[in-house]
């Protein structure tokens, strides 16, 4: 079974950036290819998600979407076209201006939501509503927006989360 993880970099990130590289080493550690597409171009994250649905991941038997911030709001919205097995969203860019989806349609067996308490980009509340809503598990850390105080936590975290998948 040809095994896919595609993360998804937010807004002012690149897509090697120290979370993307530290999740890959876990996905390929566990039999899965990483991908990172490169959307610094794109500003508009609705322009990122039919970006992400253009290219062809037919190849992959099982695919599993991670994303931060911006990045977690294209996962999200493209789940419903892709169908991953899972989602990993950090910080997710929820419920805020500027973002045409207001309403999802998260689409995977298994979903995990990452926040942090210090978060001043995304409020915590906004990762609340959606986890209430469609009723998935969120961990809330005591950092800031781009998480990267608790890196070895996530990555523990990502890891657990993936054995899960199997």
């Amino acid at each position: 079974m040809k095994k896919l993880v595609i993360y998804n970099h937010g807004k002012d990130s690149i897509p090697w950036g120290e979370k993307a590289l530290a999740f890959a080493d876990v996905a390929q550690r566990q039999g899965y290819a990483f991908e990172s597409p490169d959307y610094q171009a794109l500003s508009d994250p609705d322009q990122r998600v039919e970006h992400l649905l253009a290219m062809d991941w037919s190849d992959y038997d099982q695919i599993l979407l991670i994303g931060s911030s911006m990045g977690a709001y294209v996962a999200t919205v493209a789940s419903a076209s892709i169908r991953p097995k899972g989602l990993f969203l950090l910080a997710p860019a929820f419920y805020l201006p500027g973002y045409r989806q207001t309403e999802f349609k998260p689409t995977a067996e298994h979903i995990r939501v990452v926040h942090g308490w210090q978060d001043d980009i995304v409020p915590p509340e906004n990762a609340w509503k959606f986890c209430r809503k469609y009723r998935v598990r969120l961990n809330m850390y005591d950092t800031d927006h781009r998480m990267l105080s608790v890196m070895p936590q996530l990555v523990d975290e990502f890891s657990g989360f993936l054995a899960g998948l199997n």
